[in-house]
């Protein structure tokens, strides 16, 4: 909620919005969802490519409503208050700001963008605050979390005004950090407008999301968008993988433009780097990290290298707000990650089965090839791709599993409005070029079964594509499917029958 009345009048004059009406009404939260619009809420009517907000102005209005927020001037027998702004979406940003009390500026606000490790380093970030004796909050993928109350995510990165909701709450609860992941597609729709972020992060660029972007140049400005003052604020420091060829580009134009960049790094000089990583299925993974104040031995629970550019990431994170070494050490050694980021599923057997989210051939490469790293035996991967999203990275992420597996199970994901068999023909061209080792199983429950069943000693089945999600999306219908239970089913399964 607010921490000061404001009319709509104040409002309006934030916005630069044209007022008509009365503009005494009291303004106490604003949303884009009419589900949400109650007594002193101000309403923003979005017209969309499916859904016309302004459908919605009447209903809301006689549930008390503030007034109304829109691109469109009112009609003629409208009676309230109507902000007429130049873009509905940007206002909705900086009126969710306005009304939470800017919340943004009482906080240590940590963006991360990214293709992949975005989740996970939120949870390393989340940790090393921690570690420091700050009291933190989240907003990730798998959930949002202020001090020890968690709540199931909705989406990625949510709506302005949910997100200045949250950061309202984390302040008034006491928390002195945030840390949040801001995708490409959000910060193109506005969702990051406004926010004051002290520490900006981009993690990588891989192909995805070109359904939204079209292009690789595309995708690659909205994420700059983070970092370069377009959303509102420059941050006070970006922190950029330079292993990456576009984070290169992005820490060369920024330095360009006289913004101070930090630099992390698994393969040559950088601010921060890593060397002599070793990884292990069972102990983790352990590394030499080089800072500008000491170089300090790290273990951590996390398996994979990955993850080394994630914590290097956090660890110059913490090291920016001011965070001690031995607390950032303490930190990594303890943080296990984000749920379903290359999770192993506990069983008594020979071979290993592990869980990811991997959902993009980048992804999937390196999950297979942390894999590779640590097993004698074969890799069976079980995989598919989300309907109604990016089909420009089906034949790559076939392409990655065929090359890298010794077995491919070939299956579906969320197929939402897609045929699963048309999706899964697009996946097995690019398997077909790499290996002919393959199966297509179409139900995700059995191919599950299928790979765990041929699993020999000392190999690893890797379930890819799904990782913490508890659901699968078949049609309209959204069906309970975590991979984890399954595989534990599974396994169960085959012990039975040994």
């Amino acid at each position: 909620m607010s921490t000061a009345k404001l009319t709509t009048r104040n409002v309006a004059e934030q916005l630069n919005a044209q007022l008509f009406g009365d503009g005494t009404s009291i303004a106490l939260d604003v949303t884009h969802d009419s589900r949400q619009a109650r007594e002193g809420t101000l309403f923003v009517a979005i017209k969309g490519e499916t859904m016309d907000g302004h459908r919605f102005v009447e209903d809301v209005m006689r549930r008390g409503a503030a007034g109304i927020i829109s691109e469109y001037d009112p009609p003629a027998d409208f009676a309230g208050a109507w902000l007429k702004v130049e873009k509905a979406r940007d206002a909705l940003a900086k009126a969710a700001t306005v009304i939470n009390g800017d919340p943004s500026h009482q906080l240590d606000l940590v963006g991360i963008t990214g293709t992949n490790g975005k989740t996970t380093t939120t949870y390393l970030c989340f940790a090393l605050a921690e570690a420091a004796g700050q009291r933190p909050a989240m907003l990730t993928t798998v959930e949002y979390r202020i001090g020890e109350k968690s709540e199931e995510a909705v989406r990625t990165t949510p709506e302005a005004s949910d997100t200045n909701r949250f950061l309202r709450e984390a302040v008034d609860a006491g928390c002195t950090v945030a840390v949040m992941e801001a995708s490409s597609q959000a910060i193109d729709l506005h969702r990051c407008d406004w926010l004051r972020f002290k520490i900006a992060i981009f993690t990588n660029l891989t192909q995805d999301h070109l359904d939204h972007h079209v292009t690789m140049e595309n995708y690659f400005d909205a994420k700059k968008k983070l970092f370069d003052g377009r959303l509102g604020e420059r941050p006070g420091a970006s922190i950029i993988n330079i292993d990456d060829e576009w984070g290169v580009k992005l820490a060369d134009e920024l330095r360009g433009s006289g913004e101070k960049v930090v630099t992390f790094s698994q393969r040559g000089e950088a601010d921060l780097s890593a060397t002599d990583i070793k990884v292990s299925l069972i102990r983790g993974t352990s590394f030499v990290l080089k800072t500008p104040a000491a170089e300090v031995d790290v273990t951590s629970p996390l398996v994979g290298r990955p993850h080394v550019y994630n914590m290097l990431a956090a660890t110059a994170t913490a090291l920016e707000l001011g965070y001690d070494l031995d607390s950032i050490v303490k930190g990594l050694s303890t943080c296990v990650g984000a749920p379903g980021r290359f999770e192993r599923v506990p069983h008594d057997g020979d071979f290993a089965v592990v869980v990811d989210y991997a959902h993009t051939d980048d992804a999937l490469l390196n999950t297979l090839k942390t894999a590779r790293e640590l097993t004698d035996g074969r890799i069976i991967t079980v995989f598919g791709c989300g309907g109604d999203r990016d089909r420009s990275k089906r034949r790559p992420m076939g392409e990655a599993a065929g090359e890298h597996s010794d077995i491919v199970v070939i299956t579906s994901d969320n197929p939402r409005n897609e045929d699963p068999l048309k999706i899964i023909a697009e996946i097995e061209v690019g398997v077909k070029e790499k290996t002919s080792v393959y199966e297509v199983i179409p139900d995700r429950r059995e191919a599950i079964y299928r790979a765990i069943a041929a699993a020999k000693s000392d190999d690893v089945v890797i379930i890819a594509g799904k990782g913490h999600e508890n659901y699968q999306i078949i049609g309209a219908d959204k069906f309970h499917f975590d991979d984890r239970e399954i595989a534990l089913e599974a396994l169960a399964r085959r012990s039975e029958e040994s």
